[in-house]
């Protein structure tokens, strides 16, 4: 079970939502709520955070007392005189302190449990909406070429080829899972090289190769937990496998202080990302599109907050060239609000077109958490000659789901003239110069 976190030097108002804020702006802090689909929540978290003062209160009131009382002992033990008395006073006092220090504590997680399972406030240009259908989308690059007619679901293309195994992965770990091999496995390494290369390349970021097991604290200050604890796989002894890259990427830069003169900082990392999809029964269940194991090249951005727009944009325009280097038609829409993810402000979804779907589906999510995580992890910057510091913005994108473009170059650069896949340009040198992958008894045959 998930413990909440507590950190030693922080108050409970620099966790997540601003308490102060929402004291002064209960009626806007509700509106954002609502924006969420959610119910008002300031009234109880007002009452709570009054109580607690209340305690607080009262706790420094007997504080002084005490310490009054415990120097009146020392002057009458000077005097020669009796303080039996005013030592049982200070005793009684700090029994009470002792109380409302630990309904302190109790009531500060309380608080902080609440707060740390709502969602961020959503920036005013996200546009309202109940759910996906609401989506707007904003531009479409590229036009689909396959006929309708030729189009293949990307399971049957690599069965045919002979190079995609869902048998033998289920035997080995159950469903969910697949298992690739020969011409198909080098092709889902190729993608992979191909955008680390583009992005430490061309955009800027810096490589890493981050753990892929995190502990509480930095599950915490991205926004898994305590929300989506079920959605995580959790080892025995009690660290989490990462659904993203995201998530210690952007924990890299927990509690420090940055020059803020030093951001931006942008990082990509190629890692396996797991996910429990305990909220996806039924959904996507034949092939590759939904797995509790996939590969992922992710980007993180932190910024200063006056930068993170346009730096959302930016992060954004370097995943949608992912798309069009490779010639993949693709488009690009604005969640609303009833869709837009629990630590986001804002998020641009970029979804690739799939014929064997016959429609767009995500390969890259792309979102500004605005200063929602660093709150969570005390992230701080400092201009240069001034003391005092303030929370970062904390950006997150794909760039891309490896697995899905994976799906996306099988079924766009199918050939059914011949049942095999072309090699996108841009991917032929990393494919040792292979034009085409052929089902692996043509290709055996055609070698003999």
């Amino acid at each position: 079970m998930f413990t909440p976190i507590t950190q030693e030097g922080m108050t409970q108002e620099e966790y997540m939502h601003d308490i102060k804020f929402i004291r002064e702006n209960p009626k806007a802090f509700d509106q954002a709520m609502a924006r969420r689909n959610m119910a008002g929540q300031s009234s109880a978290l007002l009452a709570l955070d009054e109580e607690r003062r209340a305690v607080q209160t009262e706790l420094q009131k007997i504080q002084a007392e005490r310490n009054a009382k415990s120097q009146k002992i020392g002057e009458v033990k000077k005097a020669g005189g009796d303080a039996a008395g005013l030592m049982d006073e200070v005793m009684a006092l700090k029994n009470r302190m002792t109380e409302l220090e630990e309904k302190d504590r109790t009531m500060g997680e309380s608080l902080n449990l609440h707060l740390s399972s709502l969602p961020n406030i959503l920036f005013d240009e996200t546009p309202d909406g109940k759910d996906e259908s609401q989506n707007v989308e904003l531009r479409r690059v590229g036009t689909p070429i396959l006929k309708k007619s030729d189009a293949k679901d990307h399971t049957d293309i690599g069965e045919a080829l002979g190079m995609m195994d869902f048998e033998t992965a289920a035997k080995i770990s159950g469903s969910r899972f697949v298992l690739m091999h020969s011409g198909l496995a080098r092709l889902e390494r190729a993608l992979a090289q191909f955008m680390l290369d583009t992005h430490t390349g061309e955009h800027g970021y810096t490589e890493v190769s981050p753990p892929l097991l995190v502990n509480d604290k930095t599950a915490y200050g991205t926004g898994q937990l305590p929300k989506f604890a079920e959605d995580l796989f959790r080892t025995t002894r009690g660290d989490w496998l990462i659904p993203t890259a995201e998530v210690p990427l952007t924990n890299m830069v927990a509690d420090m202080i940055i020059d803020q003169e030093d951001t931006p900082r942008r990082y990509c990392a190629f890692t396996p990302c797991f996910r429990s999809e305990a909220g996806a029964a039924g959904k996507d269940t034949r092939g590759m599109l939904r797995q509790h194991q996939f590969y992922k090249v992710e980007l993180v951005s932190i910024t200063a907050p006056e930068d993170s727009i346009a730096e959302h944009e930016r992060m954004t325009g370097c995943a949608e060239n992912i798309l069009k280097k490779l010639e993949l038609p693709f488009r690009t829409i604005v969640l609303c609000s009833g869709d837009t993810g629990f630590g986001a402000r804002k998020t641009y979804d970029i979804e690739v077109w799939l014929p064997g779907q016959d429609r767009y589906r995500e390969i890259s999510s792309c979102s500004n958490c605005g200063d929602f995580q660093a709150r969570r992890m005390n992230a701080r910057l400092r201009k240069k000659g001034e003391k005092e510091t303030r929370f970062a913005h904390t950006l997150n994108g794909s760039g891309v789901a490896v697995g899905r473009a994976l799906i996306a170059v099988l079924e766009n650069y199918y050939d059914p003239a011949d049942g095999g896949v072309r090699i996108p340009a841009v991917l032929k040198p990393y494919m040792g110069g292979v034009e085409k992958l052929m089902p692996l008894s043509l290709a055996t045959s055609r070698a003999a």
